[in-house]
């Protein structure tokens, strides 16, 4: 049978969150000393805390890279987060496709990084889109993928029962909410995971966010001590127009992470993309564009 923790939700975190001191936005920092533009990049972004990701499929190598993060966040006194981002078939072969070559690589990948998440609370955001974009895989697939997730947070969670994994959950302008919860249910998001997480990558509002987690709370049903976290990282004017999801132009910073919402259910407001890393038009897919950072900075 499967732990107890598995469960049991983990306590929602209240310490401060961890700003991880690599990252491309703190080298572009760094290296840029004389640029008009680096006051206003490094105050409004780079010193703020933000989510590690890796989306390297790197067997033995991943579990140190992750301990590296967890034991600096333990050193400090912070909460660090992470995504694992390795999923076969990721981004149904869009601009940020990748992954572990199958599933079998994928769990054994999981395994590894749960051996690096240590003793300390922690963040966990599973694999953004796994689950809102799943509709691009077959049913037989998407049954496998979702079984993949379900063990990927059990293998997390019992690794560290002081770790909160969060499912993926869209976002307010993606699915219905009921629809979101069938399939968070059919990935184990209930019985394996603490919450779902939201808007990653994305610009809607966080009033509308928040009713949105709570509405696809409600529809997943029990534990209660499931949550929700919110990125908030560029949604401070609002989404796009529809169909502008890259990069777009006239967005803004939303407000700066914290774990101290306010709001019922709402676990954090984090930064899981980071402000200036491309969807793919300014840039690659991931690199850090100053153009675009200085945009939503001042947006």
């Amino acid at each position: 049978p499967a732990p107890a923790r598995s469960t049991t939700p983990a306590p929602a975190p209240r310490n401060r969150l961890f700003r991880h001191p690599h990252s491309q936005v703190l080298d572009w920092v760094r290296a840029n000393p004389d640029d008009p533009r680096r006051p206003v990049i490094e105050s409004r972004i780079a010193e703020q805390p933000a989510a590690v990701w890796f989306t390297a499929h790197n067997p033995g190598e991943i579990a140190g890279q992750v301990r590296a993060v967890t034991r600096g966040a333990a050193a400090a006194g912070r909460v660090p987060v992470l995504v694992p981002y390795a999923i076969p078939d990721r981004d149904c072969g869009g601009a940020s496709q990748g992954g572990a070559p199958d599933l079998a690589a994928y769990d054994a990948w999981i395994r590894e990084f749960a051996e690096g998440l240590g003793a300390g609370a922690a963040i966990v955001i599973l694999e953004p889109d796994a689950i809102a974009l799943s509709d691009c895989l077959t049913a037989p697939e998407r049954a496998a993928r979702f079984a993949s997730l379900a063990r990927a947070g059990r293998t997390l969670r019992t690794a560290n029962p002081r770790a909160r994994v969060y499912f993926d959950g869209g976002h307010s302008g993606w699915h219905a909410p009921a629809k979101q919860a069938a399939a968070l249910r059919a990935a184990g998001a209930a019985t394996n995971g603490d919450g779902i997480f939201t808007n990653v990558s994305n610009f809607h509002r966080t009033a509308d966010e928040t009713a949105y987690a709570r509405r696809v709370l409600a529809a997943l049903g029990g534990p209660a001590g499931l949550g929700a976290v919110v990125d908030t990282s560029r949604n401070g004017n609002g989404a796009p127009p529809a169909g502008q999801w890259c990069d777009p132009a006239g967005r803004a910073l939303g407000q700066t992470p914290t774990t101290q919402t306010g709001e019922a259910r709402i676990d954090a407001y984090l930064w899981v993309k980071l402000p200036g890393e491309s969807d793919g038009c300014s840039g690659a897919a991931g690199s850090f564009t100053p153009e675009y950072a200085y945009a939503l900075a001042t947006g």
